[in-house]
């Protein structure tokens, strides 16, 4: 696994960038677009998404702290309810499941400020890294940098994974 260089600021976002809105009607070139820019720029979105998460986190603790224990809770009951096939056979651990799930539920009520903070957190560095993707125009370096060692990558890794192909088109 190999991790790009972290490109410029002035590359990134500020001067020498160059924005524009996505023809809307050809998705295939708006999504060639989005691809390229994520691998070209993998470093400074992941790099951008940790200090987002930590900025968010900072400010607000332990509400975070709050919805991520609530969103365990409900993906472990959720995964144990559902997979586990002493619960099924087993009515005593029926009820131990209803307990937890009627548990899981009092939580998500009692913190939603906290689950809904906690999932803008998580949300909001991918909406802003997409929205940049696909704003950003590429530049001749992004062109040429995407040939070589897609898939060494962490970002190449991640859309290989959900089955998305980073063709090089140089156009």
């Amino acid at each position: 696994l190999q991790l790009p260089e972290l490109r410029s600021l002035d590359d990134f976002i500020l001067a020498s960038a160059r924005f524009q809105l996505p023809n809307l009607k050809d998705f295939e070139k708006w999504g060639n677009r989005v691809v390229n820019n994520l691998i070209y720029y993998q470093s400074n979105y992941f790099l951008f998404f940790v200090c987002t998460y930590l900025l968010i986190g900072i400010l607000n603790p332990s509400k975070i702290l709050c919805g991520i224990f609530v969103k365990a809770v409900i993906v472990f009951i959720l995964l144990k309810f559902f997979n586990d096939e002493s619960a099924r056979s087993n009515p005593l651990h029926k009820w131990y499941y209803l307990g937890s799930a009627l548990f899981s539920g009092y939580l998500l009520l009692y913190w939603f400020d906290a689950f809904i903070l906690s999932t803008f957190a998580l949300l909001l560095p991918f909406s802003l890294t997409f929205i940049h993707a696909s704003l950003r125009l590429r530049n001749i370096k992004n062109k040429v940098a995407n040939a070589i060692g897609i898939e060494k990558t962490p970002m190449g890794k991640l859309l290989s994974a959900v089955n998305i192909k980073a063709d090089v088109v140089f156009g």
